[in-house]
């Protein structure tokens, strides 16, 4: 080579005149990195992550519309409007063959065909007024022990009790004759429809004015029930999506005046329950968004909802619907899942248990079908009027009520009535007049082959709050709950669980008042109330909860009786002493706390005796009889891979120890108190009065000896002048006219490539 001529590498011959850049050697991190390997990161790669926001016309939320389905009702709007439509979700189609009529209504216990009207068969003896408990009626036992509950609590409250009101009212009532009102003075007259009406379908109120449906060829149906579709009616699931589909479009239409051609312009926010069923959400969905074709779609839970519509981030959330009653955790805006709880009664069931004790009165409309649209309506009207929760309210009172019939001018009936008025609605807190079994018969799971392809949760089926509620049902030889409590106190066996009924709470240890140094239950280690135990009533006015009850000089000596400690005990429960409920937990899961074998005792926590007034032990009774237990299959295994139906048993608990239970699944103590403290009840049941008074005191009496430094249990009210019937709805309107919504819409092409998973990646699903 010649003098002074450089050196050529050999890289830069070929490379030269190319603009390849040598790639840089590859990060060993990302090896093991899921970055736009699955499905979900390629998708969301491919789009920004922000939609931009499309201009409004006119109104912010105009373009946007809520839909809030529920068993009785549907609430539809657009997001700008103050109130939605609500309609009845029902809808009455004309088919060819003959039409069943609609079965009778039995989701209350029945007294037996043998029992006498107007008799009392073996009634307890006692200084305030008689309480019959027939032998060989299952429903007088419920009832009585439903009467004795409400005894103990007037009596706490100083209530005066009426010996002979019940038999009064029944001598009244059985002379009681109905007034006729004609036509032309009644103005509240209703236009029965008597011919067939255009068209094959009838929706909403117009159904209740047909004359006899099944007669006529239409055939009622409620597309809805509870959580989930309602497979008992429908023989399958596309004829039920078409009853659906039509009662929206009919709404759509008539009430807010948008047609079909137009859904492609308009999004919308679906209110679904917080414990949702996987398939009824993904039919749902795909009605929305391909069936109908609306722009777009964003899921949003009932709590979460209601926490938007009463402006608040953290509460414990009670929707108590016509047919079940759910129960959910908010912390921070978001439904913790392991609280989740559905209990399977609501106001149908107290409309029912009401016309059960009037009938036992000779209510004066003999003739009560509660069957036929009419005859419902008559007894949801006098629920609505003479229900309460109040104690003061129970008195020998006189009511009317109408009834309006086909074919018949208006009847006006009065009646007298005593405790029937806050016994109906009791029935939330002893559900044993209700039955379970029956109510959950006919039913079909809801299941979609694209439903699979979604990560199967465990809480999706079973929740913590529903294992802590049914730990005293399941065998020894069952997979153990995935809490461990211990109670050091005692160390006696406890015998079995004596009746099908779940864990009603956790037993309240007394505090020792008469020591020098007194201690509080905790929540650690408390173990299961068994089902025929009840919990001590700590001191509570109805106004203050923080004063303290003075009860005289004169008393002075029955006050110290009573503040010795002591656990009211029904008639025929046994005396027993808690036992610690042990479980194995495996030691990789650092979320589940575990208790060492021998825990450190905590410190002494001093109770202000003054403002403790527990209720003296009642005197013995006669014992109450009680369901069998259930019995184990060992063949049939259930969701959760327990050997008994948790969600089921769950499903029966009473309502205020379902609310404890739900709280103490979402962590400690200090979880405990704030969400007790902050309790808000929603839905149309949470109208009946003193519906706050009744949750307030009894989850008082349960958490001030379990919890430490419990303070007042509050039932938030709803924001003024809103119906905590619409105020889910209200928070899923709130939320669809927010810049956030933006970043949880699902398109039809999200929805077709994705399908759940985009609702698990962009909604705020628990």
């Amino acid at each position: 080579m010649p003098r002074g001529v450089p050196n050529t590498k050999k890289d830069d011959l070929s490379m030269r005149y190319t603009t390849f850049n040598v790639p840089a050697p590859l990060n060993p991190k990302t090896g093991g990195a899921n970055y736009l390997k699955t499905e979900t990161n390629s998708l969301w790669g491919r789009k920004p992550k922000r939609r931009e926001a499309e201009p409004i016309e006119g109104k912010r939320g105009s373009n946007v519309i809520v839909i809030h389905p529920g068993s009785r009702y549907l609430r539809m709007g657009r997001a700008s409007d103050i109130f939605p439509i609500t309609v009845s979700h029902v809808i009455a189609r004309k088919i060819n063959g003959v039409v069943n009529p609609p079965p009778p209504i039995q989701r209350i216990s029945r007294p037996t065909p043998s029992k006498k009207d107007g008799t009392d068969e073996d009634p307890i003896d006692d200084d305030d007024y008689p309480i019959s408990l027939s032998p060989d009626d299952p429903l007088e036992a419920k009832i009585a022990s439903i009467s004795i509950s409400l005894r103990e609590r007037m009596r706490f409250y100083k209530l005066r009790i009426s010996r002979d009101a019940r038999k009064n009212a029944t001598a009244f009532n059985k002379r009681s004759k109905p007034e006729i009102i004609h036509d032309h003075n009644d103005p509240y007259r209703v236009q029965w429809v008597t011919t067939p009406p255009a068209g094959d379908i009838v929706v909403g109120e117009r159904v209740f004015r047909l004359v006899d449906p099944a007669k006529m060829g239409y055939s009622v149906r409620w597309p809805i029930y509870g959580t989930t579709l309602n497979t008992r009616q429908y023989p399958s699931i596309p004829e039920l999506l078409g009853d659906l589909e039509a009662i929206w479009v009919t709404v759509l239409r008539d009430g807010l005046k948008i047609e079909r051609s137009a859904y492609r312009n308009y999004s919308v926010v679906l209110v679904v329950p917080d414990f949702y069923d996987r398939g009824t959400l993904r039919e749902l969905s795909h009605l929305l968004l391909v069936t109908m074709g609306f722009k777009q779609l964003c899921v949003q839970q009932e709590s979460l909802s209601a926490t938007f519509g009463a402006g608040i981030s953290n509460a414990c959330v009670i929707d108590m619907g016509a047919v079940k009653t759910s129960i959910s955790c908010v912390d921070e805006g978001m439904v913790i899942p392991d609280t989740r709880l559905v209990l399977s009664m609501g106001g149908d069931d107290i409309t029912e248990f009401l016309h059960v004790l009037l009938d036992r009165i000779h209510f004066p409309y003999r003739d009560l079908d509660l069957s036929k649209a009419y005859g419902w309506q008559v007894i949801e009207d006098l629920k609505a009027r003479i229900c309460t929760l109040l104690e003061s309210d129970v008195a020998e009172n006189m009511s009317d009520f109408f009834v309006r019939s086909p074919g018949n001018e208006a009847q006006k009936y009065a009646f007298r009535h005593y405790d029937e008025t806050i016994m109906a609605p009791m029935c939330v807190f002893e559900p044993r007049v209700i039955e379970f079994e029956r109510k959950s018969q006919g039913f079909r799971s809801v299941s979609h082959p694209s439903v699979e392809e979604v990560v199967d949760h465990q809480r999706d089926h079973v929740t913590q709050a529903m294992i802590i509620s049914t730990q005293h049902l399941l065998p020894p030889s069952g997979p153990p709950p995935p809490l461990t409590f211990a109670f050091p106190q005692s160390t006696q066996p406890t015998p079995p669980p004596p009746s099908d009924q779940p864990a009603f709470a956790v037993a309240p240890q007394p505090a020792q008042v008469d020591s020098a140094e007194p201690q509080t239950g905790s929540f650690e280690g408390a173990p299961l109330v068994e089902a025929n135990q009840s919990v001590t009533f700590v001191s509570v006015d109805p106004s203050d909860f923080g004063s303290k009850v003075s009860l005289g000089p004169e008393k002075e000596k029955e006050k110290e009786e009573e503040l010795k400690p002591s656990t009211p005990i029904p008639p025929g429960a046994d005396v027993v002493e808690p036992t610690p409920v042990a479980a194995s937990v495996p030691e990789s899961d650092p979320a589940i706390p575990i208790v060492p074998e021998e825990p450190v005792k905590a410190a002494p926590t001093p109770i202000d005796v003054d403002a403790l007034s527990p209720i003296p032990t009642p005197r013995a009774r006669t014992p109450l009889p009680l369901p069998p237990p259930p019995a184990h299959d060992p063949n049939v295994i259930y969701p959760g891979g327990f050997p008994i139906d948790v969600m089921f048993e769950a499903s029966k608990l009473p309502l205020d120890v379902a609310i404890f239970n739900s709280a103490r699944s979402a962590g400690g103590d200090d979880k405990i108190r704030k969400h007790l403290q902050a309790v808000m009840v929603v839905g149309g049941t949470s109208l009946i009065p003193g519906m706050a008074h009744a949750l307030e005191s009894r989850l008082q009496a349960i958490a001030t000896p379990l919890v430490p430094n419990m303070e007042k249990v509050q039932i938030i009210p709803p924001p003024k002048d809103v119906d905590p019937r619409v105020l889910a709805w209200k928070g899923a309107a709130v939320l669809g006219k927010m810049d956030a919504v933006q970043d949880m819409w699902i398109t039809p092409s999200d929805w077709d490539i994705l399908g759940l998973r985009g609702l698990r990646e962009r909604c705020l699903l628990g």
